[in-house]
């Protein structure tokens, strides 16, 4: 257990067979661990050991989400006040204490969403480098002194920040995504209200006390625990009552969608990190071996739970059978089971049985569709698992991958997400072809081509309508100082990490400051200054 739990926390009396402990979680509201306003809680699972329970934690309130509101709105002033620097001291401080308890925090995101131990250590690092980063924009957090046109003024810009917000993010990503959001909130001066995802609770609990221990005033992060249709909601109802100035939201485009259009009507800022069907396309030119793990990652790393997991794989017609051969190959050989319990695996169980259940719509979506199914069958079981699945398949809700060939523009699946492993494959005619299929779906997140051509290569990443673009690697996400977001139906624009992130969380302040003691209105009381006509004999120069 993460020891930076252990402190003031009640363990619960529970027969788990793993052994491990099963703990009593809290929100965090004004720096006090509290209960539901009416005692309901709720139960987080390991999905790959379901009768292992990780912990109860509240079911949070309306009543709950506006006391965290309140001591985000009482805190604000103060935090707004604190210099930069010293707000960026306190963000390196937690990403010290991460590295510390790294090790910890992997164990635990690998128990509480099943993503392999490397993947979550990828996770975890990518916190840290995130409050590394944002610990030296604190001194950075620059304006500008801008020249009058007038006498005796000065002007100047200066960054403010927007007020409380509420930060919402999914499962899939539970640490690396909130501190892509509140890090940079409150790099800026904000204060927030975080709700954490339904299937990562404690881990999000374990995170606000590493933030806490950091030094974090109280009341600049308060976390609460809940659905996304109870406190999730209250918390983009809180919008409509005037409490919160600013939403991020990761995760569906249908919610982003209702959340957009309550931030619109009361023109209070968000951002929207959405889904994405995200194409990787092979050209004849590419180095096949390469173009083939990066497919392979992309569709089925973490169980094809992420927002950038490959949807639409487009293969040239001239190599598709080559292709298909060696990507078949490599579908067939993959090693699914706990990363905990079994070294090397690819992926391990679905995120949690709710996810299992809407992968599986999304399997019959894509089967009604007209796809011709070439591996996969659904739900691993004891009577139905493949020959390199490792451990009891009962024990948790784990998938075989699954590819769906002969798939055209015109199918409902090549259009719509499946989050989960499966992948959509479509054969191009030629480059122009297949730049129009990548372009051809809803979204415009994650992209990717492998080509050794570089004039295909150039078109490619001119052409594509998506956020992010990789040139013979796969339709992986940015670094920590690289700008992260889709178009389209991926997002509204805005972009989360790197220096680019800081517009979505402040507003720009102009600041003129007259010194001649006398009132001087721009464009007013400028002197026109005249242009004296050059008198020059034209006929002589011709």
């Amino acid at each position: 257990m993460v020891h930076v739990l252990e402190t003031g926390l009640e363990f619960i009396a529970r027969e788990n067979p793993n052994g491990k402990p099963s703990v009593r979680g809290y929100n965090i509201i004004n720096g006090q661990l509290t209960s539901s306003s009416d005692g309901v809680t709720f139960e987080s699972k390991n999905p790959a050991l379901l009768a292992d329970c990780l912990g109860e934690f509240p079911l949070s309130t309306r009543d709950d989400v506006h006391s965290a509101l309140d001591a985000a709105h009482a805190a604000f002033t103060g935090w707004a006040a604190t210099p930069a620097p010293t707000r960026g001291q306190i963000i390196g401080n937690m990403g010290r204490l991460l590295m510390e308890y790294k090790d910890d925090l992997v164990a635990l995101e690998t128990r509480e969403i099943g993503k392999t131990l490397k993947e979550s250590g990828g996770e975890i690092q990518e916190a840290i480098d995130t409050c590394l980063f944002f610990q030296s924009e604190g001194r950075r957090l620059y304006g500008q002194t801008v020249n009058s046109e007038l006498p005796d003024k000065e002007l100047f810009t200066y960054r403010r920040p927007l007020g409380v917000c509420g930060i919402i993010n999914a499962c899939n990503f539970p640490s690396a995504v909130p501190f892509w959001k509140m890090i940079p909130a409150i790099m800026c001066g904000n204060t927030c209200v975080w709700k954490s995802p339904q299937d990562a609770p404690l881990l999000s609990f374990a995170l606000a006390r590493i933030m806490h221990q950091a030094g974090l005033p109280n009341g600049v992060i308060n976390l609460v625990h809940g659905k996304g249709s109870g406190a999730g909601q209250y918390l983009v109802d809180a919008v409509d009552e005037g409490l919160v100035n600013k939403i991020s939201f990761t995760g569906s485009t249908e919610v982003g969608k209702m959340i957009g259009e309550v931030c619109g009507r009361n023109l209070v800022s968000c951002s929207l990190e959405l889904g994405g069907k995200n194409p990787l396309v092979v050209m004849p030119s590419a180095n096949l071996d390469n173009a083939v793990a990066g497919a392979y990652w992309g569709a089925f790393g973490t169980a094809g739970q992420r927002c950038t997991s490959l949807g639409n794989l487009i293969v040239h017609e001239a190599i598709y059978d080559e292709f298909m051969e060696k990507f078949m190959a490599k579908v067939k050989s993959t090693h699914i089971g706990d990363s905990s319990v079994h070294k090397d695996v690819l992926y391990g169980p679905m995120l949690s049985e709710k996810y299992a259940k809407d992968f599986m719509i999304g399997l019959d979506m894509a089967k009604s569709s007209g796809a011709t199914q070439l591996w996969g069958r659904g739900e691993i079981t004891t009577d139905n698992q493949p020959e390199n699945f490792m451990g009891n398949a009962g024990d948790g809700v784990f998938m075989w991958p699954h590819v769906f060939a002969d798939v055209t523009e015109d199918m409902k699946c090549f259009h719509e997400e499946i989050f989960g492993p499966a992948v959509t494959i479509v054969k191009a005619k030629d480059f122009d072809h297949a730049l129009h299929l990548a372009n051809a779906s809803p979204y415009g997140l994650s992209s990717a081509i492998y080509t050794n051509d570089r004039l295909e290569a150039y078109r490619y990443k001119t052409g594509i309508k998506a956020g992010m673009t990789g040139i013979n690697n796969s339709t992986t996400g940015a670094e920590a100082h690289l700008p992260f977001g889709g178009v389209k139906g991926s997002g509204n624009g805005t972009r989360e990490s790197g220096i680019w992130v800081i517009e979505a969380y402040s507003y720009w302040h102009a600041v003129n400051d007259e010194l001649s003691g006398k009132l001087q209105l721009a464009q007013m009381d400028v002197d026109e200054i005249e242009a004296v006509e050059a008198e020059v004999d034209w006929a002589q120069l011709a």
